[in-house]
């Protein structure tokens, strides 16, 4: 299985503003270019959320449906996959108020369930999908600062960013 960590500050925000700015789906396709289409079901605050996801990853479509629990007083958003290309997917968005910031951390773990093309296609896929995270806090959030040496919008050239 693999491990997906991306962690990300955001100056001068309230981390419930940034909860509820990250959990609009509906908004991934026009911030973060890997991001073919996005269909939010249910969201917040409906009791049973869903979303379905398509990302260009290598020359198609990665495509899977989630259920998506928002826990806006603990300041997460857990997610895991329902039916799609992954054997599994799931993961959180943790936030934390420090002083005037806001520390954004997703963390997601994937598999799938094709171990002889591991090598090849989860490297592929981890970098999507961080690029995706990155792509889509940033472009909220102008001035956010990506940690770990994922490109966001402020780091790339114009046109630089291209689907895997």
């Amino acid at each position: 299985m693999r491990h997906v960590l991306l962690e990300a500050l955001v100056p001068g925000a309230k981390a419930e503003d940034v909860l509820h700015a990250v959990r609009r789906w509906e908004r991934y396709p026009e911030l973060a270019p890997h991001v073919q289409s996005t269909t939010v079901h249910a969201t917040y605050p409906e009791p049973d959320c869903t979303s379905s996801w398509e990302l260009h990853f290598r020359s198609g479509l990665l495509r899977w449906t989630e259920r998506d629990e928002f826990l806006v007083d603990a300041l997460e958003i857990r997610f895991e996959q329902t039916e799609g290309d992954f054997d599994t997917f799931r993961g959180t968005w943790s936030l934390v108020q420090h002083d005037d910031d806001v520390r954004v951390r997703f963390e997601a773990d994937f598999d799938f369930g094709i171990p002889s093309l591991e090598g090849i296609l989860d490297p592929i896929a981890e970098r999507v999908v961080k690029e995706t995270v990155a792509w889509a806090v940033a472009g909220m959030h102008p001035g956010t600062e990506i940690l770990g040496g994922i490109a966001g919008p402020e780091t790339a050239r114009p046109g630089a960013a291209t689907p895997a």
